[in-house]
């Protein structure tokens, strides 16, 4: 996808959801219905602001042809017992769309139906089904679930959808998480698989993969985690659906932009979280599904998207996400990276306005990383920058940016006809020197100002122009630290 839309409004982008809307634990799915063929995203929806998710969910979609214009259908189901609604999935089978509602946190599966994608879901029926649910309809037609909190469980269903064939369940599937919060002995294990939560099963390239949630219990300096971190979404895959599950790797890391530290590790510059997602192929490219925080805390999280590669080893392997080949052959892959772009793989049309929103690289200059710092897992109470959450605004600001802060955008597209301009909005009190750079969060500078006056706008020129696609970045230096910067967005001009 290209953005070429001089001077509009970026949407669509990444996060792909209007800025006001916190759909997080999405189940992409592409269904076509009435001769249209869509990509249908349902998720918990995070609308209670103090505490994860709320009592009802929404649906959304876009078509595959144009995957940044989505459409909001409203509300297809609300809890049977007034409760929080947890991550859902939805399959098709027959001319009939099955939900998996998770009713009551997460502890009662619902099973509803309808007609129609995007509802309304209805006549609930209570499942044998337990934590994030994730279910595969295989080509024969057999359907098979999969599910778990820190431990994972799988089993084929019933004709009723409902129910399992109690021969075919399988428990312990990987090996466990035991987060911090489990203080008994109660069998957990910290594996090297880590299963956390949010199970997530597919059908590819004729293998079956189990996307997942994993935790991580040990260190991972490229990516600057250091300690416990359950923000990956990973994968095992396996010959059969309910056979021996085989180590697969990392698809989608939610810490932003990694960048390297001056001791050779990775600084991730965006706070990391929960995750939950999964993979879609719309058209001819894969996409792994995701989410990120917004705010400080796991309260308003925001679906996002990035393009993955896809390929099958001479073993039979199957590899996800950033490959790595020798001689032609698949032999690694790692998480692909966090960028603004998502679904615009050209980049963002750099002419039209720019929410800083969308920023997927906010760092201190510290070289500490920029994460959830305190044991309760949130930032709040940390006074540092980052995404505002909005619930109205199509517009959503960075605050309490700070002397040294960087604020980072992957990518940009100037084609060639190159900008020359440049105007950025925002609330940037006296004294505030504001450094452009390109390429990198420390790259080349291609236009700075420094106000005496407290400025909404500051227009740049530019030394000469840009084309192509490039990574932008904004530094803003102040000499009194206890100054703070808001940045609500920016545009190039030809």
């Amino acid at each position: 996808m290209t953005s070429k839309e001089t001077g509009k409004i970026i949407t669509g982008a990444n996060p792909y959801m209007p800025l006001w809307e916190h759909v997080p634990d999405g189940e992409p799915r592409v269904f076509t219905y009435n001769g249209e063929t869509r990509i249908y995203l349902y998720g918990s929806h995070d609308t209670k602001k103090t505490d994860y998710c709320g009592p009802d969910y929404v649906v959304w979609s876009a078509p595959v042809d144009d995957p940044t214009d989505w459409t909001c259908h409203g509300i297809c189901y609300t809890a049977s017992d007034g409760g929080d609604l947890y991550a859902p999935d939805v399959v098709q089978k027959g001319d009939t769309f099955y939900m998996y509602a998770a009713e009551n946190r997460g502890s009662s599966i619902m099973l509803v139906k309808s007609k129609c994608p995007w509802g309304p879901f209805t006549d609930p029926v209570k499942t044998e089904l337990g934590f994030d649910p994730g279910i595969l309809v295989d080509d024969d037609g057999r359907v098979y679930a999969f599910w778990g909190f820190c431990e994972s469980h799988a089993g084929e269903l019933n004709d009723d959808m409902a129910t399992l064939k109690p021969e075919t369940v399988r428990h312990h599937i990987m090996g466990h998480s035991k987060p911090f919060w489990i203080k008994e002995d109660d069998g957990h294990v910290n594996a090297v698989d880590g299963f956390f939560e949010a199970s997530s099963p597919r059908k590819i390239n004729g293998k079956y993969v189990l996307v997942y949630s994993k935790r991580y219990e040990y260190n991972r300096p490229d990516l600057g985690v250091f300690g416990s971190c359950n923000g990956f979404l990973s994968y095992k895959w396996s010959d059969s659906p309910l056979g021996e599950y085989k180590s697969g790797g990392d698809i989608s890391f939610n810490g932003g932009e990694v960048i390297k530290g001056p001791d050779g590790n990775g600084i991730m510059t965006y706070q990391w979280g929960n995750n939950h997602g999964s993979l879609m192929k719309v058209k001819d490219q894969w996409y792994i599904f995701y989410h990120r925080q917004t705010g400080c805390n796991e309260y308003a999280r925001q679906a996002m998207v990035e393009p993955v590669s896809i390929a099958t080893g001479k073993d039979g392997k199957i590899y996800i996400g950033n490959i790595t080949y020798e001689n032609g052959e698949p032999v690694g892959s790692d998480v692909v990276e966090c960028t603004s772009q998502g679904f615009f793989t050209g980049g963002l049309d750099a002419y039209s306005y720019i929410s800083a929103g969308y920023a997927c690289h906010i760092y201190d200059g510290t070289g500490k990383p920029n994460y959830q710092g305190n044991a309760e897992g949130t930032n709040e109470g940390v006074r540092r920058a980052h995404i505002m959450p909005v619930y109205e605004s199509d517009s959503s600001p960075v605050v309490d940016i700070q002397s040294g802060a960087t604020i980072g955008f992957k990518y940009l597209d100037f084609g060639s006809s190159g900008a020359s301009r440049l105007v950025i909005k925002g609330d940037f009190p006296k004294g505030f020197k504001i450094n452009v750079r390109t390429g990198a969060f420390d790259g080349d500078i291609i236009a700075s100002a420094t106000y005496d006056i407290t400025m909404p706008e500051i227009v740049f020129e530019l030394g000469e122009k840009i084309t192509g696609k490039h990574a932008v970045y904004f530094e803003f230096i102040t000499e009194d630290d206890s100054l703070r910067a808001m940045f609500d967005g920016f545009r190039f001009e030809i």
